[in-house]
């Protein structure tokens, strides 16, 4: 490792690496910790569906690895069954099913699965939006359900966080008035069916996958996790001076001074909030950031430079060692 900070040498070109000051002695005030993070989690949907039915109905979604699934109720209400557990959802309510996971909708626990998703009948009104409609004659119920999926690959290391379900209270949303607002206009658009609904809702659906998770973040995780040690005021000016110079040659003793603990207290400190050693969650970071330099086509050997390491073969070696593959198989992809 060099002792020479990455921003000498002109600055990390990830969102997460900001410039740091000219004087690097200078007081240094941490901004926003959880912006840079945000930055990163662009959706790019892969497919919207407005469902509607009338009870009884029920449906399958299946697994899609790598995409994240999300349900808007804009009328009646329906079950969201994921892993065996069952989760009541109503008017104005959202669930985000991240990690890929295949489950169930049904308007109530007695409703026979009328098919797949994807291998329903179904109006399509674009390549990626389309119309569902299942009638059972009863109480009618009305979604917008939606696939994105992440457009940077390091937004997996936020969304690989997330529980197996991530429910957006409506009580406390509604304090902030965003979801409320947000709902109120998909179901407009839906029940009045619109010219340019499709791009609308689409667009709106986005806003809200992000806003669901940005509430998530602002509002605790449960278990360890590096956004607790974010969070924490003391542990997390360390944590953020890492994102910010992740070439730096961190050492324990010099993220300590950074966090104004001494070395054992900041050791245990860390290790108790993100549930892994500092030095170990230092690396991993690296190697997130190199991860979505490397799938714009950045080389190996500037990434090497850039984050600190000595060669092109020490950095590809930590890499396969965090990662699994070597650094050329994630850069050839992108080629």
């Amino acid at each position: 490792m060099t002792d020479r900070p990455a921003h000498l040498d002109g600055g990390f070109t990830c969102s997460q690496a900001v410039q740091v000051a000219a004087d690097p002695a200078a007081p240094w005030t941490p901004v926003d910790p959880l912006g840079p993070v945000l930055g990163d989690l662009r959706m790019r949907g892969t497919f919207y569906c407005r469902a509607e039915g009338t009870a009884p109905w029920g449906v399958e979604m299946p697994a899609l690895p790598g995409c994240l699934s999300f349900h808007l109720v804009t009328e009646g209400s329906c079950l969201l069954e994921v892993d065996g557990e069952t989760y009541p959802l109503r008017s104005g309510e959202l669930a985000l099913v991240p990690h890929g996971r295949g489950h169930v909708l049904r308007s109530d626990a007695s409703a026979a699965i009328d098919g797949r998703a994807d291998l329903l009948p179904q109006e399509y009104l674009g390549e990626h939006y389309s119309v569902l409609r299942l009638d059972g004659g009863g109480a009618p119920a009305r979604q917008v359900c939606g696939v994105v999926e992440p457009e940077r690959p390091g937004a997996g290391h936020l969304l690989a966080l997330l529980p197996p379900v991530l429910l957006v209270d409506t009580a406390d949303s509604a304090r902030g008035g965003w979801l409320t607002v947000l709902l109120g206009m998909i179901a407009d658009e839906v029940r009045q069916d619109r010219p340019g609904a499709e791009a609308v809702v689409t667009r709106l659906a986005d806003v809200i996958v992000v806003q669901a998770i940005r509430g998530w973040m602002e509002n605790g995780v449960h278990g360890p996790g590096w956004l607790r040690a974010l969070r924490d005021p003391q542990v997390g000016r360390a944590v953020a001076r890492v994102h910010r110079e992740p070439g730096a040659a961190w050492t324990l003793d010099r993220l300590a001074n950074e966090a104004h603990m001494s070395r054992s207290a900041f050791a245990a400190r860390f290790t108790e909030l993100a549930g892994e050693p500092a030095l170990r969650y230092v690396t991993r970071w690296r190697m997130h950031l190199a991860t979505v330099e490397l799938a714009r086509g950045v080389r190996i050997v500037e990434l090497a430079r850039r984050l600190g390491y000595d060669s092109e073969a020490a950095f590809s070696r930590a890499y396969k060692r965090v990662v699994g593959v070597p650094p050329v198989t994630v850069r050839s992809r992108s080629t």
